[in-house]
């Protein structure tokens, strides 16, 4: 796949700071403090709502900062390409944004991203924050169970949750309704070809005449490859 870029590892700083100088951007800014953490927050923030944060991993945009704004997420907290953000950036994205109305985090259902933000989440806590998490799992591919991976419909409950913490809702009713959305999506990956990994020696897994059912957003295995056919055979 060809692309637009300089260098691998200045990709996500500098696809941030053209986000900013954006006209879409003109509202955002990035918290500072330290070159590794990349946060993209709402300027206009006041901490008298309950914050509501997301992220992940780059190279899924316009997720995650592309969603911030109002009535939408508080802040992004992104992490190298198709990494998780580390403890460090989720904890300090917690803390620039919460207020005593709390703050809720939609995580999507991989390992990187469940452990790094359920540790800042702890850690929050420890510190006095009122934090809560609601893990997202809406790929049935797999199965509707643990393994699910959270996918298309997480941007369903960023709106869901950001317009009741918009409306001055508490934590437990915008985290509520979270859940409960969370809980109603069902959405089916299928792939026509492989996750582009920024590596021009990547083999690929599929042959042209190949789909793929649930393969992972970051190249993760899927559940059953299938023929590529017409529309109506398919």
């Amino acid at each position: 796949m060809k692309r637009f870029f300089n260098k691998r590892d200045t990709i996500v700083a500098e696809g941030l700071e053209g986000l900013l100088r954006s006209s879409y951007g003109a509202k955002l800014c990035r918290l500072t403090g330290a070159d590794d953490i990349h946060v993209i927050l709402r300027k206009d923030w006041s901490k008298d709502r309950v914050a509501v944060l997301s992220g992940g991993g780059s190279g899924h945009e316009p997720a995650h900062a592309g969603f911030v704004g109002k009535g939408m997420l508080t802040g992004a907290v992104c992490g190298q390409l198709f990494a998780s953000p580390g403890v460090d950036a989720i904890l300090a994205a917690i803390r620039s944004v919460t207020g005593e109305a709390g703050c809720l985090l939609i995580v999507k259902n991989y390992t990187g991203d469940r452990l790094n933000f359920g540790i800042a989440a702890e850690q929050a806590k420890a510190l006095g924050l009122d934090v809560e998490v609601v893990i997202i799992g809406d790929d049935i591919a797999l199965g509707r169970n643990s393994k699910a991976r959270g996918i298309a419909g997480t941007v369903l409950v960023h709106k869901i949750a950001g317009a009741a913490a918009e409306s001055g809702k508490s934590l437990v009713e915008v985290a509520a309704l979270a859940r409960k959305a969370a809980a109603s999506l069902s959405s089916i990956g299928l792939a026509l070809s492989d996750c582009s990994v920024y590596n021009p020696e990547q083999e690929p897994r599929l042959r042209d005449d190949e789909a793929e059912l649930g393969l992972g957003i970051h190249g993760e295995a899927g559940i059953e490859r299938i023929p590529l056919t017409g529309l109506d055979a398919s």
